[in-house]
């Protein structure tokens, strides 16, 4: 009995399918391998871009902050010039609304009767 020797040095037979068995397990493994270093590459890619988006919004939302505490502050003073201007001529606004209504009312009235 002489026995025939593969390429490797193992005897053909039942050692060279379970050797070719193995090969099958690495490539396999090799496939999932690379696989899963192209998803974990896309992975990383993708939380970089979130990341400079996260910054780029952040940034955005403190101009935006401060433009609208410049804004309030500017409205604030402003409802305070017209608070400090109502209140220093109340009685002449209320008597110049009240001749313009009775001069409206008799505009009015001479309209509808000239008819």
């Amino acid at each position: 009995p002489t026995a025939v020797f593969t390429g490797d040095g193992a005897a053909a037979g039942s050692s060279g399918y379970t050797s070719s068995g193995y090969s099958v397990y690495e490539e396999e493994n090799d496939r999932l391998t690379e696989s899963l270093r192209t998803k974990v590459s896309a992975i990383k890619s993708l939380s970089i871009e979130i990341g400079t988006e996260v910054k780029n919004q952040n940034k955005m939302l403190s101009e935006m902050e401060n433009d609208f505490d410049s804004t309030g502050g500017l409205l604030g003073a402003t409802m305070g010039r017209l608070r400090t201007l109502s209140r220093g001529s109340q009685t002449k606004l209320l008597c110049y609304m009240m001749l313009f209504s009775l001069f409206v009312f008799f505009v009015i009235y001479w309209i509808i009767k000239l008819r």
